[in-house]
C-alpha cells in the first residue's frame, strides 16, 4: 500500500469522526427513505444506535415523524436539486429529542433548525438527501420568553390594575376602532356607560380599600355577564364603560337591565361588613347621526344623567325619555 491510499485511508478516518462527532444532526437517506446514515449526535439523543437503523426505512422506524410534510420536502429536494431549510418558527422539531440544555433544562423539547442537502453521486446523480439537525433550544427558548415578556408589557400597558379590566386609554382605543368599524360596514353596536351609586359615602363610611373591594366586585360581575367580543373598560375611578359589539339599543338595555339586577343583589364582604351598591347605566345605540366617537359617548353619558336624575339604579337608553 504506498503513501497516496495511507493518506486517503487517513482523510476517511478523518472525516468519519467529524461526522460521529458534529455537534450536529446527520442523517442521510436515499429515495426509498432508507437510512444510510445516522451519526453520533443522532444516537445519542434517540437513544438508538446506527446498527439498529442503517438500511431501514426512517419513516417505519419513527412513525411520528410528519411524514406527508417531510416526504413531500425530500421530494422537492431530489427533483429540484437544491437545499430546503425549516425554522424552528415554522416546525419547533423534526425528531422529538428532549433537551439537554443546561441553561434551558425546563424546555419541553429539543428546539430544532433542519437543513436538508441534495448529495451528488459520483455519475451526477442526487439519489442521497443529508438532513441536518441543529440543536436551537436556547435561541429558541430566549426568543420566546422575550415574547412573552413583550406580551406581559403589552397587557399591563392595556390592563387596568385593580379591575383586569381594560383601562381607560385602550378602551377609548376601541371605542374608536368601533366607530370606524360601524362606518365601514354598517354593523350595530350599543354603548353602556354606567358608575357606582354613592360610591363617595362608600369610601368616606368604610375606606378606600372598601372601596377597592366594591370596584372589583363590581368589575367581576360586568365580566361575567359580557361576552367575549364585547369591550370593557374602567373609564375612570367608579364609573365602567362596556362596547356590545353587534348589538343594537334594545338589546343593550335588556344586557343593562340584568347587570344592574346582579349588582344590586351583590353582597361585598369586607371586614366585619357586608357592603352593598346599586349602578345607574345610560346606553346609547351606534348610529348615522352620530359625527365621532366622543359624539357616541357623550350620548351615553347624558342616558347615564337622565338615569341618576330618575333615582339612581335605573337604566336608560339615549332619545328615550317619555
Amino acid at each position: 500500500m504506498n503513501s497516496q491510499n495511507f493518506q486517503e485511508i487517513d482523510e476517511l478516518h478523518w472525516t468519519l469522526g467529524l461526522i460521529q462527532n458534529l455537534e450536529v444532526g446527520l442523517v442521510v437517506v436515499d429515495r426509498a427513505g432508507l437510512i444510510k446514515l445516522w451519526n453520533g449526535f443522532m444516537e445519542n439523543h434517540s437513544g438508538i444506535s446506527a446498527v439498529k437503523l442503517t438500511e431501514h426505512s426512517i419513516f417505519a422506524k419513527f412513525p411520528e415523524l410528519p411524514c406527508r410534510w417531510l416526504k413531500q420536502k425530500l421530494e422537492s429536494v431530489f427533483l429540484l436539486r437544491n437545499p430546503a431549510y425549516i425554522s424552528w418558527e415554522q416546525r419547533p422539531y423534526l425528531f422529538h429529542f428532549k433537551s439537554n440544555r443546561p441553561i434551558t433544562g425546563g424546555a419541553p423539547f429539543m428546539y430544532q433548525n433542519v437543513t436538508l442537502i441534495p448529495l451528488t453521486s459520483p455519475t451526477g446523480e442526487v439519489d442521497h438527501v443529508g438532513i441536518l439537525i441543529y440543536d436551537v433550544t436556547d435561541t429558541a427558548t430566549g426568543q420566546i420568553e422575550l415574547q412573552q415578556a413583550n406580551d406581559q408589557l403589552k397587557a399591563l400597558s392595556r390592563e387596568d390594575r385593580l379591575t383586569g379590566l381594560n383601562n381607560r386609554g385602550y378602551w377609548e382605543e376601541c371605542l374608536n376602532q368601533e366607530f370606524e368599524r360601524f362606518n365601514r360596514s354598517q354593523e350595530v353596536s350599543s354603548l353602556v356607560m354606567f358608575d357606582i351609586d354613592h360610591f363617595k359615602r362608600v369610601n368616606d363610611t368604610y375606606g378606600h380599600q372598601a372601596g377597592d373591594e366594591i370596584i372589583r366586585a363590581v368589575a367581576q360581575a360586568l365580566k361575567d355577564q359580557a361576552r367575549k367580543t364585547d369591550f370593557l373598560g374602567r373609564y375612570g375611578g367608579e364609573e365602567f364603560g362596556a362596547i356590545l359589539t353587534g348589538t343594537n339599543g334594545e338589546n343593550a338595555m335588556i344586557f343593562a337591565e340584568r347587570l344592574r339586577s346582579r349588582i344590586e343583589s351583590l353582597v361585598v364582604p369586607y371586614a366585619e361588613h357586608q357592603l352593598k351598591v346599586t349602578i345607574s347605566l345610560g346606553v346609547s345605540e351606534l348610529n348615522y347621526e352620530q359625527q365621532t366617537p366622543t359624539q357616541w359617548l357623550e350620548e351615553a353619558d347624558q342616558a347615564l344623567y337622565k338615569s341618576k336624575q330618575s333615582g339612581r339604579n335605573w337604566v336608560s337608553l339615549f332619545g328615550d325619555y317619555n
